[in-house]
Formats: C-alpha cells, structure tokens, sequence
C-alpha cells in the first residue's frame, strides 16, 4: 500500500481547506485511517480518526472545526479543516490500517505542510 497525501498550502484564519490521501495497491479492508500533525518543535500529533465502521475521534482543540471522513471507496482518507486558526499550522501525515495479501499494513503518507495566517 502507498499513500499519497495532497491539499495543504496557506489559508488565512477562519477559512478552509480539506487535505486528501489517497491509498493505492492491492487492499482487501479498510480498519482505520488517521490524520496527524507536526508543529516545529513539537511531537507528532494524532488529530482525527476513523474506523471502517465510520466511527471518529478528534483531538480537542480541532472538535468542531475539523471533519475526517472517507470515500465510497475508503482508499481516500480525507480531513475537512474548517475556521483554521494560526495555531493548526503544521506539517500533515496521514496514517492507514488496511487489510493487504501480506496481512494488516500501517503505511504513512508523506507530510502535507498547511500554513495559516493571521
């Protein structure tokens, strides 16, 4: 499995934008996709989360604000920011659990850099 993360760039607070990725290979299940983030200077952050069963779970200070969701498909994983503030500046990874001919595989996408602006 290979992700391919795609959607940052700036924003001024309170506006949106929606970060994409997108899974290709030979996938049998989708179990469970995560956004992350990475400030400078501060540890990776798990932002949102999703089970193949639909269910989510945000981070506190995104609650609200941000939407994670997947497509009919569930090989794209998406993360609908909404009322960006300065403070959700930060590099984006996205992270999958799928169902492969070799077993469960957690793969990482490569970092999606969102800026915003005051």
């Amino acid at each position: 499995v290979q992700l391919q993360a795609s959607g940052g760039g700036l924003a001024q607070a309170g506006g949106s934008l929606r970060l994409s990725c997108s899974a290709s290979g030979i996938i049998y299940g989708f179990n469970v996709g995560r956004w992350y983030r990475q400030a400078p200077g501060n540890q990776r952050e798990l932002v949102a989360t999703i089970t193949g069963g639909g269910t989510t779970t945000y981070v506190d200070s995104v609650k609200g604000r941000f939407t994670i969701s997947t497509d009919n498909t569930k090989k794209v994983v998406y993360l609908q920011m909404n009322n960006l503030k300065p403070e959700d500046t930060a590099v984006y990874y996205c992270n999958t659990d799928m169902s492969t001919f070799g077993g469960r595989q957690s793969t990482w996408g490569q970092g999606t850099l969102v800026t915003v602006s005051s």
